[in-house]
């Protein structure tokens, strides 16, 4: 007697899976799972957000006016100080102390940074729109790619500082004028910050456009008839816009560090309104008797740099095809 054969499934059954079919994945969500395995972007990330919230909802829990003289608590040492030193002047009332005006630390801290963030969104979204926008441009059409790429390399050989500090001197007054003393100078210092800062955006995005503009999907939209703006807009944009945001991240640490250089040296905002900067200037010359006046704003604006700095890597590292899933 033969033995059975053992039956071969049909073709049709064959080809079909074992298994049910799993959706397809978001491409947001393997940059998501890959930015939560970078420790260093994820303590920027919460740290950035906690720094944000605290000073845009610090003001109504913290009531104290940052800028009330009170000359009968001036000199006031944090409240931590009490611990090993008895002897010190420390109260409740003031938890960071107070400087030599009699002025809350602890309100100043926070009123110093909402104007520091505010400059470096502000700065850091106004240079992202001009060097998106020229590197699109430049790497786009040809004709404009040599004059505004050596327009470019002319702003990246100017000496930043000076231009600065020049920019300011000039304009600082007739902005006062228009928009009082703190809106003036905001205007000005955003605008001054993203005019010095774009160029690097603009590089990395016209290197990425150049390779983006051949490949097929825009050479077959080109082919039909798309118009340059529409398709910048629908594929070029949106293919760029990992380097565009890793731009963003190092682009807001590089305006909280100008703004309190402007602010440290005395040419941003006026004196009676406080900043991270203009706190590290105050404290410059009693640093000795009250190291923490100097230490306070320092910390505050090398953490948030940091922060901001490791989230732009972890975003780097996140968002390219060829690094994720590492």
């Amino acid at each position: 007697m033969t033995e059975p054969v053992a039956s071969s499934p049909a073709p049709i059954e064959a080809l079909k899976d074992i298994e049910p079919s799993k959706p397809p994945r978001s491409q947001w969500k393997d940059v998501w799972d890959q930015l939560r395995k970078h420790k260093g972007a994820v303590f920027g990330m919460g740290f950035l957000v906690f720094i944000t919230l605290a000073v845009l909802i610090g003001p109504y829990i913290y009531t104290v006016d940052p800028q009330k003289l009170d000359i009968r608590n001036k000199d006031f040492r944090p409240i931590y100080t009490a611990i090993w030193d008895g002897d010190s002047k420390v109260g409740w009332n003031k938890p960071l102390g107070s400087d030599q005006l009699g002025r809350d630390n602890l309100a100043q801290l926070i009123a110093g940074g909402r104007a520091s963030m505010a400059v470096g969104w502000a700065a850091m979204l106004l240079s992202l729109v001009i060097g998106t926008f020229i590197g699109v441009v430049a790497g786009y059409f040809k004709r404009l790619d040599g004059p505004l790429m050596r327009l470019t390399d002319l702003f990246l050989s100017l000496p930043i500082l000076p231009l600065l500090l020049v920019a300011v001197t000039l304009f600082r007054q007739p902005l006062r004028a228009n928009f009082g003393p703190e809106g003036g100078m905001f205007i000005l210092i955003v605008t001054i910050i993203a005019i010095t800062s774009w160029m690097p955006t603009a590089r990395i995005v016209r290197g990425d456009v150049l390779a983006i503009k051949e490949r097929e999907f825009v050479l077959a939209a080109r082919s039909i008839g798309t118009t340059p703006g529409r398709i910048i807009g629908r594929h070029l944009l949106p293919n760029v816009l990992s380097p565009i945001m890793v731009s963003a991240a190092l682009g807001l640490a590089t305006a909280i560090i100008t703004e309190s250089a402007l602010s440290f040296l005395g040419v941003g905002f006026p004196s009676d309104f406080p900043t991270w900067g203009k706190m590290l200037a105050d404290a410059v010359v009693r640093m000795e008797e009250f190291p923490e006046r100097v230490l306070l704003p320092g910390i505050a604006i090398s953490l948030t740099v940091l922060s901001v700095n490791y989230l732009g890597d972890g975003l780097r590292d996140a968002l390219d095809p060829r690094i994720r899933g590492r």
